[in-house]
């Protein structure tokens, strides 16, 4: 007969032996084909590879492109052609409407009056003479304050920094007024420097954007150099000028270029401070003689104003990008 222990017995209790768990499933052998994967495609744009390459794509393409590329040049090149035919045509057909895009008669009668009349070589030289100046005094201290705030450290040169960056923020217009009182009386020395080149020198030196961009160049001049030519007994001003300024000569030419060009179109600053008809500059020059000239004379003047500046940009367009983007990257 069984024992009735035996048929009494709780799973799980002491002294018993538990049931044997029950095996796991067999499992299912892998195929050795692989599975189809869905392709995604690689490219992430508006029009596929394979679209473009046809014949209707590359149609599209190199229409919206000329379409584009043209539209643009021309919203920007018009104006200047427009200047300067107009400085070609007489004052009757200047005015006529519809204006005509081609001048009926090609001369150059404007620009030889406007010279005379306007007396634009003695305004040229003026603003010659205010831009150079403004770009040496510029030179001089924006370099040497960049390079004092990058690598000679000085003490609160963070602070200093910040509070030179803070002015970019403050409207030109309404620093103008204490500008103007502190040319007029000079602090300190009480000197008056209104009529003199020294009005457009000294405001242009002072620019937080350009000790911005030169020390962000500095900074990415490696330290080791420097120090090389501590080692061989270099002084930090040694140092500025025979390995930093050579260096430095892409930033350098963006800071000039900039300067040059501010000088040179500026025209409520000059208005304030030189009010002398003979140290004028040519926009405060071609501004109070405009209602006295003909309109095809006035037109020839500006051309002749803006040719400097269009020269000097289309000659160093290249190092402005150049300069600009020297210092972004380190390594």
């Amino acid at each position: 007969m069984p024992n009735l222990a035996d048929l009494t017995a709780v799973p799980g209790a002491p002294g018993t032996t538990p049931p044997s768990a029950p095996a796991p499933p067999a499992r299912r052998p892998k195929r050795r084909g692989r599975r189809p994967r869905r392709i995604e495609s690689e490219f992430r744009t508006a029009v596929s590879p394979h679209r473009l390459n046809s014949p209707g794509g590359r149609i599209v393409y190199w229409t919206v492109l000329v379409v584009v590329v043209v539209s643009f040049t021309a919203a920007f090149v018009f104006p200047l052609y427009w200047m300067v035919t107009g400085a070609m045509k007489s004052t009757e057909e200047l005015v006529r409407i519809p204006p005509t895009f081609l001048p009926s008669k090609v001369t150059f009668d404007a620009y030889a009056e406007a010279w005379e009349l306007m007396d634009l070589g003695r305004l040229l030289g003026n603003t010659a003479l205010y831009a150079g100046g403004a770009w040496l005094f510029t030179l001089a201290v924006d370099v040497t304050a960049a390079y004092a705030l990058s690598k000679l450290r000085p003490v609160l040169g963070k602070l200093i920094l910040a509070m030179m960056l803070a002015t970019l923020m403050i409207p030109p217009m309404v620093i103008m007024l204490p500008a103007y009182l502190t040319v007029k009386d000079l602090p300190l020395l009480g000197w008056d420097l209104l009529n003199t080149p020294w009005a457009i020198w000294l405001p242009a030196a002072a620019n937080g954007f350009n000790i911005f961009l030169l020390k962000r160049f500095f900074d990415s001049i490696p330290r080791e150099l420097l120090e090389a030519a501590e080692i061989d007994g270099a002084t930090p001003g040694r140092i500025l000028w025979s390995i930093v300024i050579p260096i430095s000569r892409p930033i350098l030419g963006v800071v000039s270029i900039l300067t040059v060009v501010n000088a040179w179109r500026d025209f409520v600053w000059p208005l304030l401070v030189l009010t002398d008809d003979e140290k004028m500059s040519v926009s405060v020059g071609i501004a109070n003689l405009s209602a006295q000239m003909p309109q095809n004379v006035l037109i020839a003047s500006l051309v002749m104003a803006s040719v400097p500046t269009i020269v000097v940009f289309l000659v160093f367009q290249r190092h402005i990008m150049a300069g600009l983007t020297a210092g972004g990257l380190k390594g």
